[in-house]
């Protein structure tokens, strides 16, 4: 996805929420990340509620939520030059409210996180994948169970993330409601999912997001609820996680804080993650199995929720304020302010996606 006029650098997309969905988005916006880490708006195009972004690993294609009750979600084809067009017409996303997606390794299968309602359970969902990466048909929806402490949050099962682990082997659905993540095995013949373990987590932790270490060994999640970050060891023969140890996601104080985003370094030393309420990314070091608070930055704007590592750089959309923001990775994982030529204006923004060059 190139523009001829715009500079050599990296191409994103960000998603938005819409006004049908509660924000004043368009849904997909195109930026350029230039090598000095300066962001430039391109195009745009009309995507209801667009909460999260996949791409698939071998085609030229986007997948996005459509974040709304009953949920969908919707592929779009990238063009040199352009911006995204759909790729037919968006299909049921399996639930209400869906809030992440992957596309399973093979290229064949799309995976949707539904968080549900008040009344309607979390689920986790399964699309076949045409050869040009279209969406076909749902395969599968799983209703998760469960519940937590937390009042309002927790008196169902809120399905949040979906991915597989670095393996390949095991799918893992984070679930804040019930406190839980669910291991799945997917059947690639019949697009299936069967579930093999469920790992419980800190009650009232609500677990949103999860990020791998690049060994595989450890998986971090980022907990909306209880504002912590928690360090596990993951089991690749079963699928399952075991908490090693937690941190406060931020020191800011006396200011009500859920954690959004989370993103683990290449190198394996290094653990980002967005604080919607104090507002900043906060970096942390691991030693062994601990992680060590090196200091937090401003997070370009207000309510940091998405957080996508780009090269050299942490990508944060800041949802209340409508902005994204470049923020430089120094050498010692801690973050430099971003400047403001990498600070780009995109209404109600919420994830961003790295495309390339």
């Amino acid at each position: 996805m190139s523009n001829p006029a715009a500079p050599v650098g990296v191409s994103v997309l960000t998603g938005s929420y819409t006004p049908d969905t509660g924000g004043e988005g368009i849904g997909l916006t195109a930026l350029r990340l230039t090598p000095e880490g300066g962001l430039t708006a391109l195009d745009a195009v009309a995507a209801r509620g667009a909460s999260f972004l996949a791409a698939h690993p071998t085609l030229p294609v986007v997948y996005t939520t459509h974040e709304s009750t009953p949920g969908a979600v919707g592929a779009f084809a990238l063009r040199d030059g352009g911006a995204p067009r759909p790729l037919g017409a968006p299909l049921t996303s399996g639930g209400a409210n869906p809030c992440h997606l992957t596309v399973h390794p093979g290229g064949a299968f799309l995976l949707t996180a539904n968080y549900g309602t008040d009344t309607l359970p979390g689920t986790v969902a399964v699309h076949r994948l045409d050869a040009d990466g279209r969406l076909a048909d749902l395969t599968d929806v799983v209703e998760h169970e469960g519940s937590g402490p937390v009042t309002g949050r927790q008196d169902g099962s809120h399905a949040h993330q979906i991915l597989p682990d670095p393996a390949g082997r095991y799918l893992l659905a984070t679930d804040l409601g019930a406190d839980a993540v669910f291991t799945y095995e997917l059947d690639a013949d019949t697009g299936k999912l069967t579930q093999v373990a469920v790992s419980r987590m800190r009650a009232g932790s609500g677990p949103r997001h999860l990020a791998f270490a690049p060994s595989g060994s450890l998986v971090f999640s980022a907990d909306e609820l209880s504002s912590t970050v928690t360090c596990h060891r993951y089991d690749p023969a079963t699928g399952t996680l075991h908490a090693l140890s937690r941190v406060p996601a931020t020191a800011v104080a006396d200011v009500p804080n859920q954690p959004g985003g989370i993103v683990a370094s290449p190198c394996g030393r290094f653990v980002w993650v967005t604080n919607r309420g104090a507002d900043t990314v906060a970096a942390f070091r691991l030693t062994g199995t601990t992680l060590a608070p090196l200091g937090e930055t401003p997070g370009g704007g207000s309510w940091p929720r998405g957080l996508t590592l780009a090269p050299g750089r942490l990508l944060v959309a800041n949802q209340h304020s409508g902005t994204v923001a470049a923020l430089r990775i120094q050498d010692d994982g801690t973050l430099a302010e971003a400047e403001t030529a990498a600070i780009a204006p995109v209404a109600s923004v919420v994830c961003a996606l790295v495309l390339g060059g």
